[in-house]
């Protein structure tokens, strides 16, 4: 048992000889995905991981209580989202929302001191399709969901992972579409704009909401500049006549290729059209070499999960998203 009378010290790491061992030590008997020490390392040699993003509550005795360890891209200036939150299983479960509430919210305030405009997402990664079945699932959920809430990360989305490989039939050419890049940002900004109305992705809803259509597609367009993949990849997708019928973002990751962004304008839906970008997108990769393909899709966007297993995509993971209103910096 943790005294209540003793409140932890919160504190990121200060480096590899600040008990950065001991806090990648910490272990937990929840059935819920953690971080390897060995994983740890070797992203934070790419600088995906940090001292100063990797966070812990030391209880009065120097024991590590709970870890929070942040991640971003080699050249992120602020990390882009939680990947591992954990608490030692000597904590009393009733104590664990409370003390990870706490750590993310001591982490949230060091980011916004340093420059970032919001506390990162929280991606609660590796839960298997059936975990709401599973007490042990549910009650590692309900304290984690329950921290993030206090630590402001208010908004819920569950998130379906799929994935292609080579093991899979490659999907057949699109037949009725011409695919053509498009070197104009602005000019693929219209047809993100054309293709996000009447959208099911629930970040995209929030923030429309809150900022409008433009400032939304600017912010994913952006966002996709920023990835690993190549701003040459991007294909608009068209009838042979040159009628806009939607547009594919094939992109990348750190650790696989990537769907990236696809979407079918209003008019042209219900055609099938989003399996042809689909095909098209997942043809461009394996062409590359790619022995892996990643893709995610809002549980609510059932269109989108069905073209992803008609296309030879198979469901490996649920995610739970945590963040921040998008209003909120």
């Amino acid at each position: 048992m943790i005294p209540s009378s003793a409140a932890p010290r919160l504190s990121a790491v200060p480096g590899p000889g600040g008990g950065l061992d001991q806090v990648l030590a910490l272990t937990s008997s929840e059935p819920v995905w953690r971080l390897s020490a060995d994983a740890y390392r070797a992203e934070a040699a790419q600088r995906q991981y940090r001292p100063e993003w990797t966070w812990a509550a030391w209880g009065p005795d120097g024991q590590v209580l709970a870890r929070a360890l942040w991640w971003g891209q080699g050249d992120s200036a602020h990390p882009l989202a939680l990947d591992c939150l954990a608490v030692a299983d000597e904590v009393p479960a009733a104590d664990r929302a409370a003390l990870a509430g706490a750590l993310l919210e001591a982490g949230h305030r060091a980011f916004q001191d340093s420059g970032a405009e919001a506390p990162p997402l929280y991606n609660l990664m590796k839960l298997p399709g059936t975990w709401r079945d599973d007490p042990a699932h549910v009650a590692a959920v309900a304290w984690r969901q329950d921290a993030a809430r206090r630590a402001g990360l208010t908004v819920e989305v569950e998130r379906l992972q799929f994935e292609w490989t080579p093991e899979a039939p490659l999907p057949a050419a699109p037949e009725r579409l011409v695919f053509s890049p498009e070197p104009d940002d602005e000019v693929f900004l219209d047809a993100m704009l054309r293709v996000a109305e009447g959208s099911l992705d629930a970040h995209t809803i929030e923030s429309e909401a809150a900022h409008g259509a433009e400032a939304t597609a600017r912010e994913s367009l952006q966002f996709y500049l920023d990835r690993p993949g190549k701003r040459e990849w991007w294909r608009l997708a068209r009838t042979p006549e040159g009628a806009l019928v939607g547009l594919a973002i094939p992109s990348a990751t750190p650790y696989a290729r990537n769907v990236g962004y696809l979407g079918v304008v209003p008019e042209a839906r219900g055609r099938g059209h989003v399996s042809e970008i689909l095909a098209d997108v997942t043809r461009f990769h394996a062409a590359d070499g790619a022995e892996r393909v990643t893709a995610t899709t809002d549980l609510g966007n059932r269109p989108m999960a069905a073209a992803f297993a008609r296309g030879g995509y198979r469901n490996t993971e649920v995610r739970l998203i945590f963040s921040a209103p998008v209003d909120v910096v």
